[in-house]
C-alpha cells in the first residue's frame, strides 16, 4: 500500500467517526424535551420519567413482582421483568409519543407522552 492509501483510509475513517458522533448529537437534541415515560400500574398512574434525563427505576408491586425502567439516550426501556414470558423485556425501546410497552402478567404500561411523532405509521419487525 502507498502513502495515498493509507490517507484515503485515515480520511474515511474521520468522516465515520465525525458522522456517527453528529447522529448523536442530533439524536440527543431531538428527543422531545417535554417527552415523559409514563407509568401505570393496573390502571392506576405509578410515576412519570422525563426521557431527558438518564434514569433506572426498579418497579415492586404488592405481590412481589418487579420490573426495572431504564430510561438512557432519550429511550425507555424495560430491561429487566419477574415475568415469566418476558414479552416486555424483548420489547425496542420507545421515544415516540404514543409508543408503550406492556408487561400483561404484571398489569404494567409504560407508554410515551408529549414526545415526538413518528413519521412512521407502522412498521413489523
Amino acid at each position: 500500500m502507498k502513502k495515498n492509501d493509507f490517507i484515503l483510509i485515515a480520511m474515511i475513517l474521520v468522516v465515520t467517526l465525525f458522522t456517527i458522533a453528529g447522529i448523536r448529537i442530533w439524536q440527543k437534541n431531538n428527543t422531545g424535551d417535554g417527552a415523559v415515560a409514563v407509568v401505570t400500574i393496573d390502571g392506576a398512574v405509578y410515576g412519570s420519567y422525563p426521557l431527558s434525563e438518564d434514569a433506572s427505576e426498579r418497579i415492586e408491586l404488592a405481590d412481589g413482582s418487579y420490573n426495572i425502567l431504564t430510561i438512557s439516550e432519550g429511550y425507555a426501556d424495560v430491561v429487566e421483568a419477574s415475568c415469566p414470558d418476558q414479552i416486555c423485556v424483548h420489547h425496542n425501546r420507545i421515544k415516540y409519543s404514543g409508543e408503550s410497552i406492556v408487561c400483561l402478567p404484571n398489569k404494567l404500561i409504560v407508554q410515551i407522552k408529549g414526545g415526538e411523532d413518528n413519521d412512521i405509521d407502522g412498521s413489523t419487525y
